[in-house]
């Protein structure tokens, strides 16, 4: 039987720790040849102005693979801007269509914050107290939430374009955790002195720069998912001593990686992956003075990943009310 379920279902099943697990395993299989994540495809469209990304992956023990499609608009005139998305999870045994999962992006928010999380517990050290979150969308929300499963978060200090988002965002931290939070006027404020920094913006020019930040910092970037997007001076990976990406064929394209290549600041030679460091098959973190970088671009895997977790739980759940 066909399993669809919508939004409302899939948040019901969704588990922060599980996530961040099944992502990391994703990421440990396409280092070890044991996944298939083809390229990006990209559509824009002209009578609105929108784009589709249409990503996808296999994880070779799963007896599924997942195709993803989301798209944004912005009509204009007035109309709201219109976010969707949805997963197709289809057997890897015969073809045939096993689930249609209408998350509407929260999938792809998921999979994105553990991402950070794993990113994050390969390279942060292991006392970092205090994380400055720049953005303030749902994105920051899903960064802080999986963060704070693997570091004793007890500071956040937030900046964003939007005043009035970033406050909102940070007086539901104040309401709803025991955590400090602050909302400062500038980038820069935010960034100096704290232990994490994570990206989470649709920036088209740098928002933060190497100078500002703090030795022993950990910063993650997670906005950079199409080729005019950024939010890193090209300077911040050249003064990292660890620079990681999920993959490095998708950083060089569309990531920071992508705009310090450009710059002629970095030598593909000193990127290592997070599938390298999960396996050993790299180094990550030293010292307790060394910067380090994740560049997050988001790759099928992910949703291979957190598709094939959701219908395995969806399963359980039917089994068990049966």
């Amino acid at each position: 039987m066909l399993l669809i379920l919508e939004e409302d279902a899939i948040r019901t099943l969704a588990d922060v720790d599980a996530a961040r697990q099944v992502v990391k395993d994703a990421f440990h299989a396409l280092q070890r040849g044991r996944a298939t994540l083809p390229g990006v495809i990209s559509i824009p469209f002209a009578a609105s102005e929108g784009v589709a990304h249409i990503k996808a992956g296999h994880l070779h023990d799963d007896p599924t693979w997942t195709v993803k499609v989301s798209a944004d608009f912005q009509p204009g005139d007035g109309l709201p801007t219109h976010h969707s998305g949805m997963m197709l999870v289809i057997s890897s045994v015969d073809g045939s269509l096993v689930g249609v999962l209408r998350d509407n992006g929260f999938l792809t928010e998921l999979r994105t914050g553990a991402a950070g999380a794993v990113a994050a517990d390969l390279l942060a050290r292991t006392d970092a107290r205090t994380v400055a979150i720049i953005g303030a969308g749902s994105q920051a929300r899903f960064q802080l939430q999986a963060l704070r499963r693997i570091r004793p978060i007890e500071s956040v200090r937030v900046a964003s374009r939007s005043p009035e988002r970033a406050q909102a965002f940070v007086d539901e931290i104040a309401s709803g955790s025991r955590l400090s939070a602050r909302l400062f006027d500038s980038v820069e404020e935010a960034v100096r002195d704290a232990d994490v920094v994570v990206t989470t913006t649709q920036s088209t020019s740098p928002l933060v720069r190497a100078e500002w930040l703090a030795p022993g910092v950990h910063v993650t970037a997670v906005g950079s998912d199409e080729p005019t997007k950024w939010e890193l001076d090209p300077d911040v990976l050249r003064r990292a001593d660890v620079i990681a990406v999920d993959d490095r064929d998708q950083a060089s394209r569309f990531g920071e990686l992508h705009h310090a290549l450009d710059a002629g600041v970095v030598d593909t030679q000193r990127i290592v992956t997070l599938g390298e460091l999960i396996d050993g098959a790299a180094v990550g973190r030293t010292g307790a003075e060394q910067v380090t970088v994740a560049d997050l671009t988001g790759v099928g895997v992910q949703d291979a990943a957190i598709a094939g977790f959701i219908v395995t739980a969806a399963g359980r759940g039917t089994q068990e009310s049966g």
